[in-house]
């Protein structure tokens, strides 16, 4: 038991942290969220708790993202979050300094990538290792990488959308953008400011999205009551908004998520390309959720494209399943 405690793959996301322990699997699943007192900056709750405050703490509270589009925001915060997140997962045995891989998206820096790993030392890792989404998502989701066949996978987040092209256990071509969950929210949140001159915050934007989202128009659309506060009376109030609506708020974002899959497709050799048309796209994270996304891109890129199976959990998995085998990935391990 011991020995299986030692190692811990976190999917390090803007808006969810996964921790997996091998043996155990996906043991954690929270929002990567922390509650700070303004006062003194002590941090008064993590995850699920601070989630609950975000939009409704008062002035003395700040809840907030420490991560974002991806890559460290505020240093000591995430620092802490790490280090909550290694106790929660260590249990009995935090005294012991875990080997930690973390997930990090395709077009990250290498100076944003040594803060990951700089971050994670600190927190309490022995080593610290990290490795792209991309390749940690088509681990996650079963895909052999070390093959010489074309993989096109498209991880799509709390904070961007990741899409590369795997062969032979390495990278190809790959695009980062930021645009993923939290822009969509966003893009809802100015529709309904807009359209319907109703203030709503980013859980209520968020519920919409899952609720009666869609990528593309359905003729069968579903409804939702959203209540907000008036713009001009800056009374309370509740409409009703249904898909279509919510299609044409996201519309611009969805549209950047195509190009940035265009441009990679663009950049990859003949072969691959006739590999990614058998294959197919593989989608992963949890904004690839999103009802109607395969049917969208197959409408625009002409590629068939299909959700893994627990698509939240893929890049977790990959990490786990890294560690474990951490000779056969060692090439696209990057490690300190």
């Amino acid at each position: 038991m011991a020995l299986l405690s030692k190692k811990i793959g976190i999917d390090l996301g803007t808006t969810n942290i996964l921790v997996y322990l091998p043996g155990k699997g996906v043991i954690l699943n929270e929002p990567s969220v922390v509650a700070v007192s303004v006062a003194d900056n002590s941090i008064l709750a993590f995850g699920i708790e601070a989630k609950r405050m975000i939009g409704r703490t008062h002035d003395d509270i700040r809840a907030f993202y420490p991560m974002k589009d991806g890559v460290i925001a505020d240093y000591r915060v995430a620092e802490k979050m790490l280090n909550y997140y290694f106790k929660r997962a260590l249990g009995k045995l935090s005294f012991i300094k875990p080997d930690v891989l973390l997930s990090v998206p395709a077009g990250i820096s290498s100076t944003e990538r040594r803060a990951v790993i700089e971050a994670a030392l600190r927190a309490g890792a022995k080593n610290a290792y990290v490795v792209k989404e991309p390749i940690l998502a088509a681990i996650g989701s079963g895909i052999s990488i070390q093959e010489p066949n074309g993989y096109m996978i498209v991880d799509i987040g709390g904070g961007t959308i990741d899409v590369a092209v795997i062969s032979l256990g390495g990278i190809v071509a790959s695009n980062s953008v930021k645009v993923a969950g939290q822009k969509l929210n966003q893009s809802i949140i100015e529709w309904m400011k807009k359209q319907h001159n109703l203030a709503i915050g980013e859980r209520t934007a968020e519920k919409i999205k899952i609720k009666i989202g869609s990528a593309i128009s359905l003729e069968d659309e579903l409804q939702v009551i959203v209540k907000g506060r008036d713009y001009v009376t800056g009374l309370p109030r509740s409409v009703k908004i249904s898909t279509n609506e919510v299609t044409k708020a996201i519309d611009g974002d969805l549209k950047r998520m195509i190009r940035a899959m265009k441009d990679v497709l663009a950049k990859v050799p003949p072969e691959l390309a006739s590999d990614i048309i058998d294959n197919g796209i593989v989608l992963t994270g949890g904004t690839s959720q999103l009802r109607n996304l395969p049917e969208l891109i197959k409408r625009r890129t002409g590629v068939e494209a299909h959700l893994v199976d627990d698509p939240l959990l893929c890049v977790a998995r990959g990490t786990g399943i890294a560690l474990e085998h951490i000779d056969t990935y060692k090439k696209a391990i990057i490690t300190k």
